[in-house]
């Protein structure tokens, strides 16, 4: 009985501990983020987004757009809501949303006094132009504000604090987007991040590696709104071995199993 415990069950639990040890730890190759291809170049490269420079307007999106000017009283003819500014058009999401424009599926938003604007496939910025030109011809010296208001993207997956969240400013970045929820958790696949987007005629989904520093120049590097960011988890908690898996107890039977070992041995 002793030597069958010596030959066989020993060394199966020591190589059990050792699995339990090696399969509870991460590689840090897996958790690192913008890894340089060649361990010894320490240069700093540029890497260029190959993204357009900004957001075009797409049909169904919202457009939050006020006029200001030195007479007040004529300027609220061109705003939806009546009334000064002041802050009361930023108090809430729902607030922003009633007071904003929708895109038709034409391209089209329909804007007091001017008529019908076409403001597909333009930026922010071009919108903002073109309304600013057509107002010109009624108002001097105006300011014209335009926002979207639709900006919001999804966060799924292994992430710390995955959710919805809204985007106050006119892009944002893979990583940004990230810390928003928190960042990764220790077992997201970082390798292959799931970017789903819509286009015309449903949605489309691409990959992106965010363990290499080429993701800098990929075109899916900023984000778009309404889009799904999914990671997935690494093989490690698909076989339940994260942070929920209850090491103490499986450590702790391992180690008084050897001690029994050891006791017999010596009795």
């Amino acid at each position: 009985m002793k030597k069958l415990l010596t030959l066989v069950v020993k060394p199966a639990l020591v190589c059990l501990l050792f699995a339990v040890l090696i399969s509870s730890c991460v590689p840090q190759k897996k958790i690192k983020y913008l890894q340089k291809q060649q361990a010894k170049d320490t240069t700093s490269a540029i890497h260029v987004s190959k993204r357009d420079a900004d957001y075009k307007i797409q049909p169904k999106d919202n457009l939050y757009v006020r006029v200001y000017a030195l007479d007040e009283k004529a300027y609220l003819f061109f705003n939806k809501q009546s009334g000064s500014s002041s802050f009361n058009d930023f108090a809430n999401d729902a607030s922003i949303y009633l007071n904003s424009y929708d895109v038709n599926e034409e391209g089209y938003i329909d804007f007091p006094i001017v008529g019908k604007v076409l403001v597909k496939g333009l930026t922010i910025f071009q919108v903002r132009t073109v309304l600013q030109e057509m107002i010109g011809e009624y108002l001097k010296e105006t300011t014209v504000v335009v926002k979207t208001v639709n900006f919001k993207i999804t966060m799924l997956g292994e992430m710390m604090r995955p959710g919805q969240f809204t985007i106050y400013k006119d892009d944002i970045n893979i990583f940004e987007a990230l810390s928003m929820a928190g960042d990764m958790t220790e077992f997201a696949n970082r390798t292959r991040v799931a970017i789903i987007r819509q286009i015309k005629g449903g949605s489309q989904v691409h990959y992106l590696d965010l363990t290499s520093e080429n993701i800098l120049s990929s075109p899916y590097y900023y984000l778009q709104p309404n889009d799904i960011v999914y990671v997935s988890p690494l093989g490690y908690k698909r076989w339940g071995l994260g942070s929920a898996f209850p090491w103490a107890i499986v450590l702790g039977a391992v180690s008084t199993t050897l001690l029994l070992i050891n006791y017999i041995k010596t009795y």
